[in-house]
């Protein structure tokens, strides 16, 4: 993996990152693809809207159908028919956060599916050999999520236990590593800065492709999520991509990008659309809300995307009120659609030095609201 910043404006960089599967474009969004698919779209439709790379979930994969035999198959892009880049998360969170049963040792989690509750034991070797049987562009180290709240000794406790794993999961990569995927280290450290920039220091004295922040938009705010990355973008290289898991809002995006941040993936465009809320450049739009149910205008007539562009809101609000499909389908479309453009922009804006002024009216136009005329 190679990674080239080609402009930067502020601390806001436009950059390509070169996998074995072709680039990716920075600042880049990538699309959350669970259990091997993006829910409510096809593969061939996020390409036409501009994705570069998707997300894949170790967890999930490797409850089923499980990574050997997505390996068997041919690995995860042949078997989800996805010839872009890939990136893989470790499995961690999800077994935090979803597991019935768990347990965490030194050497690993003990967990119980959610599934069946069949017993599993993911350590940093493991989560690392998942990654490589599902082919992974980019693999990313086993780490613990720290809570929140979390108190200085309990965030500091998990970071040094996520530097461990980090340091098995890099002897581990070197192991299976095909020389054509790359491996990210993940920062912790809560809301602390000083055990933020202690974690970044360890990491980069282990090497790593890349750089993720990780435990962030888990309930601390805004506020304090920037105030990690001000108080951390500092120690990290220039030279490596600069990763923000799990974020997030349009105006996170845009406000992360401001501090110098490359890459972020999140399930909100797609899980807002299967419960019928829209993205638009005026904000969002909940067509659940009784006051759609008579108005012929699209989404947004401005917009590129036949499902902004193409449905009445009157009809959006019956799709979503009776349960159908096709709700799901067009708004996970827009909402997708609408987050590749917004990052399209952000790297316009970057490349001709104009990024204050479009985070400036980028803040105006959302605070305008849906009911606005256009």
């Amino acid at each position: 993996m190679k990674f080239i910043v080609h402009h930067t404006d502020g601390h806001a960089r436009h950059g390509i990152i070169e996998t074995a599967h072709g680039q990716v474009r920075t600042p880049a969004f990538m699309p959350v693809g669970t259990a091997g698919t993006v829910k409510a779209i096809y593969p061939e439709q996020l390409r036409s809207m501009g994705a570069d790379m998707v997300l894949g979930n170790c967890y999930h994969l490797m409850l089923r159908p499980s990574a050997e035999t997505i390996a068997k198959l041919g690995g995860l892009h042949a078997f989800m028919q996805w010839d872009g880049a890939i990136l893989t998360d470790s499995g961690g969170f999800q077994v935090m956060s979803l597991a019935k049963l768990c347990t965490r040792t030194e050497e690993g989690v003990q967990f119980q599916s959610h599934i069946d509750g069949t017993e599993y034991m993911l350590t940093p070797e493991r989560s690392i050999e998942i990654q490589s049987l599902l082919g992974a562009d980019i693999c990313m180290v086993l780490d613990e999520c720290t809570a929140y709240p979390a108190t200085l000794e309990q965030a500091q406790t998990s970071m040094q236990l996520s530097m461990r794993w980090a340091e098995r999961c890099k002897t581990a990569f070197a192991k299976y590593n095909n020389k054509q995927n790359a491996l990210f280290g993940i920062i912790q450290g809560g809301v602390y800065d000083a055990l933020r920039c202690e974690s970044a220091a360890t990491l980069q004295a282990m090497g790593f492709d890349g750089y993720a922040f990780g435990g962030l938009a888990v309930g601390e705010g805004q506020a304090a999520m920037l105030g990690v990355l001000e108080a951390t973008m500092p120690s990290l290289p220039q030279t490596c991509p600069r990763y923000l898991m799990g974020v997030g809002t349009p105006d996170d995006i845009v406000e992360s990008v401001a501090r110098g941040i490359d890459m972020f993936d999140c399930v909100m465009p797609s899980r807002a659309g299967r419960h019928g809320l829209a993205y638009t450049a005026r904000g969002t739009v909940n067509l659940r809300n009784a006051r759609h149910a008579n108005d012929p205008r699209p989404l947004d007539e401005n917009s590129p995307c036949a499902a902004a562009n193409q449905y009445s809101r009157a009809y959006l609000h019956h799709l979503v009120k009776c349960g159908e499909y096709l709700a799901s389908m067009l708004l996970t479309w827009n909402n997708l659609f609408f987050y590749q453009q917004l990052m399209a922009q952000l790297r316009t804006a970057i490349e001709q030095g104009q990024f204050a002024a479009f985070r400036d009216k980028f803040k105006q136009q959302q605070m305008k609201g849906d009911i606005a005329p256009f």
